[in-house]
C-alpha cells in the first residue's frame, strides 16, 4: 500500500509536482501535466502521452528527447479531462501538430477525442493513436476492443523516435499504428494494489492463486489460476503471446518483461531465465530486450510479457536514442539546454476567453440558478455519502475509482456553479459551467459524460426564463441524448444509460400526461432506481467492466447506481414551483 501521502485526493497532483521539481532539467510542469523543457528550433510533431497517475514511469517519466514531448496526467487510474489534454497540447505544440497516444479505455477515448476536436477548431492539427495490445481483453476478431497495457511503451517509443527524426504528423501516426498492430501483451497479477488512503486493496485473490489477464488500472485478472512455478508461468506467458503472432511477422522482436509495481527485479530475472530461451527456441531474435518496471499499476504484484514484431523501420525506431527521467538509451544530442527552474508550479497555457459576449441573464433565470446550485449541493452530499459504496461496486470488475471520481466531479461542479451564480449568470450558464468543471476535475468516463450532459442541460434551459415542467423534462432529455451520443451506450449495455434512459422517458411521459412535476419526478426516479438495481443481472457490453464481464454479473453497475441516487435528490430542488428552494 501507499505509505507516503498527505490528503489522498491531492496525491496525483503532489506526485507530479515533486516529479517535475526533481527533473526540472528535462521537464516543465504545465496545467494538466508536463512537457519537455527544451524545444526544437524547427517545427516538430509533439507526441503527447496520456493516462492516469499510478503507472510510473508511464506517462510523465517518458518525457524527453527521442520519446515524448509531454504527458497529460489524470488522477489515479483515471483518464485526464479534455481540458487537461487541450492545455498540455497548447503548451507543447511546436508548429508540427500534436498526436495523443494512450491506451484503449472509454474515458481516454472520449476525453482525448473531445480535446482533438477543440484543438482542430483552434487551427492546431491533432491526431490520436490508441494502443490495443492486451490479448486477454478481447478475442482476435475484436482487436479494436482490446485494452492498452505494457505495449503502451513500445508504441510510445516508436512514435517518439519518429517525431524526433523529423517525420510529419501523418507519418508519426502511421508508424504508431503500425507499432500497435505489431504488439501483443499478456500479464498476470499475484496481488492487487491499494489506492492512497484506502484501507484495503481493490481486489483479492485466493491464497496461492494468480489472476491471469490483468489490467493496469487495478482490475482483477480475467481468470484465477493456481500460482505456478516460475518456469510454468514463463511457458504460459510465452505460449499466450506467440499464439497471437501477427500475420506476416518476421523473426526479430522487441521484448519487454514488465513489473507491475511491487514485483522485485530479481523475480523478473528469474522469469526471464525461462522466457528468453523459449522465445529463442521459437526462432525469434530478441532485439534490445527490457526487463523492469516500465508500465506499472501502483503497488500491484505482477508481471507482463510484451512482444513487438519488428521490420526494418520499426527496429530502427525502437533502437533510436532517448533521454528521459526514467528511461535512457544511447546518446542524445541536446538542441537547446535550458536552465533549471526553482519552481514546480504549473504554467497555464493561453486559452480562448470563456463567456465573452454572453447575453445577460433574466432575473427569473438568475433566481432559478440558485435552485440549480442547491440541486448540485444535494447531489454533492449524496455522492459523498455513497463514495465508499460506489468504489466497492466498481472494484468488482473495474478499477474502484468511480466513487472518488464522482466526488471530485461534483465538488468542482458545485464550486463552479456557486461562483457563476454569484456573478449573476443565469441557470443555463450555471449548469454549463458546472458541467465543464465536473469534466475537468473528475476526468475518466463518468467525468466526461456528466460534464457533457450538464452542459447540454444548461444549453437547453438557457438564461432567459424560469423553466416549467415541460422545459425541465426537455432539458433532462437533452442531458440523456448528449451522453448517449458521446458514449455510444444503449440500454442493456450495463452503464449509467440503463438508469438514465428510463428516467428521461418516464419524466417526459408523466409531464405530458399532466402530472405535477414533483409527482412526475418521483415516478421517474423510482424507475431509474429499479433499472439501476436490475443492471446486476446484465453482462456489460461497454466500459471498463466489459473485459471482466462474468465477474460483474450479480453486481449492479456503479454508474447506473450513482446516477439514480443523484437524480432522486435533484427533483425537490429543481421544481420550478418550489419557492422554498428558490429562496435558498
Amino acid at each position: 500500500m501507499t505509505h507516503i501521502a498527505n490528503d489522498p485526493a491531492d496525491f496525483a497532483d503532489e506526485a507530479l509536482d515533486g516529479f517535475c521539481d526533481a527533473h526540472s532539467d528535462l521537464v516543465e510542469r504545465v496545467e494538466g501535466g508536463a512537457i519537455r523543457r527544451s524545444r526544437e528550433a524547427e517545427p516538430k510533431v509533439a507526441v503527447l502521452l496520456g493516462g492516469g497517475t499510478g503507472h510510473y514511469p508511464a506517462f510523465a517519466g517518458l518525457i524527453g528527447a527521442g520519446f515524448a514531448d509531454g504527458a497529460v496526467v489524470g488522477n489515479i487510474f483515471t483518464s485526464p479531462s479534455a481540458q487537461q489534454a487541450v492545455s498540455v497540447a497548447r503548451a507543447a505544440e511546436n508548429g508540427g501538430g500534436v498526436v495523443f497516444a494512450y491506451g484503449n479505455y472509454a474515458g481516454d477515448v472520449m476525453n482525448f477525442g473531445v480535446a482533438t476536436d477543440r484543438l482542430r477548431a483552434e487551427g492546431i492539427r491533432a491526431e490520436n493513436v490508441i494502443v490495443t495490445d492486451d490479448i486477454a481483453s478481447a478475442p482476435p476478431a475484436e482487436l479494436e476492443r482490446r485494452r492498452g497495457i505494457a505495449g503502451d511503451f513500445t508504441v510510445f517509443k516508436v512514435m517518439g523516435a519518429a517525431a524526433e527524426a523529423g517525420l510529419d504528423l501523418d507519418e508519426v501516426v502511421r508508424v504508431g499504428r503500425k507499432a500497435n498492430d505489431a504488439t501483443r501483451t499478456l500479464g498476470t497479477a499475484f496481488a492487487s494494489c491499494t489506492f492512497p488512503g484506502a484501507e484495503r486493496p481493490l481486489f483479492s485473490l485466493p491464497e496461492g492463486f494468480m489472476g491471469l489477464g490483468l489490467g493496469i488500472h487495478g482490475e482483477p485478472g480475467l481468470k484465477d489460476l493456481p500460482l505456478p512455478r516460475a518456469e510454468d508461468l514463463g511457458r504460459e506467458l510465452v505460449a499466450g503471446v506467440l499464439a497471437e503472432r501477427p500475420e506476416g511477422a518476421g523473426e526479430r522482436v522487441a521484448v519487454i518483461l514488465n513489473g507491475l509495481g511491487s514485483t522485485k527485479a530479481e523475480e523478473l530475472f528469474v522469469l526471464w531465465r525461462t522466457v528468453a530461451p523459449l522465445l529463442r527456441d521459437a526462432g525469434l531474435e530478441l532485439v534490445a530486450p527490457e526487463v523492469g518496471e516500465l508500465v506499472t499499476s501502483l503497488d500491484m504484484a505482477g508481471a507482463s510479457l510484451t512482444l513487438m514484431w519488428l521490420d526494418e523501420e520499426l527496429e530502427a525506431l525502437w533502437l533510436a536514442p532517448a533521454q528521459t527521467p526514467a528511461y535512457r538509451r544511447g546518446a542524445v544530442v541536446r538542441t537547446e539546454p535550458a536552465a533549471p527552474t526553482t519552481s514546480a508550479a504549473p504554467r497555464a497555457a493561453a486559452a480562448p476567453a470563456d463567456g465573452v459576449g454572453a447575453p445577460p441573464a433574466s432575473a427569473a433565470s438568475q433566481e432559478y440558478a440558485a435552485q440549480c446550485v442547491a440541486a448540485l449541493a444535494a447531489a454533492q452530499r449524496t455522492l459523498h455519502e455513497l463514495e465508499a459504496q460506489l468504489a466497492a461496486l466498481d472494484s468488482v470488475a473495474g478499477d474502484g475509482d468511480h466513487g472518488r471520481g464522482m466526488v471530485r466531479g461534483v465538488d468542482a461542479a458545485v464550486a463552479a456553479a456557486r461562483a457563476a451564480a454569484s456573478a449573476g449568470r443565469g441557470a443555463g450558464s450555471v449548469l454549463a459551467t458546472a458541467g465543464d468543471a465536473w469534466a475537468d476535475k473528475a476526468g475518466g468516463t463518468s467525468g466526461v459524460l456528466w460534464g457533457a450532459g450538464l452542459r447540454a442541460w444548461g444549453e437547453s434551459l438557457g438564461d432567459s426564463e424560469r423553466p416549467d415542467g415541460a422545459a425541465l423534462a426537455a432539458a433532462v432529455s437533452a442531458f440523456a441524448e448528449r451522453i448517449q451520443a458521446l458514449g455510444g451506450a444503449e440500454p442493456g449495455d450495463k452503464t449509467l444509460v440503463d438508469a438514465l434512459a428510463p428516467f428521461a422517458a418516464e419524466l417526459s411521459g408523466a409531464v405530458e400526461r399532466g402530472l405535477p412535476l414533483a409527482e412526475a419526478w418521483t415516478t421517474a426516479a423510482d424507475a431509474a432506481a429499479s433499472a439501476a438495481r436490475s443492471t446486476a443481472e446484465l453482462r456489460p457490453r461497454k466500459g471498463r467492466a466489459r473485459p471482466l464481464a462474468e465477474k460483474s454479473i450479480g453486481t449492479p453497475d456503479p454508474g447506473a447506481v450513482s446516477l439514480a441516487a443523484v437524480f432522486a435528490v435533484l427533483g425537490p430542488e429543481l421544481d420550478p414551483q418550489a419557492a422554498a428552494a428558490a429562496a435558498r
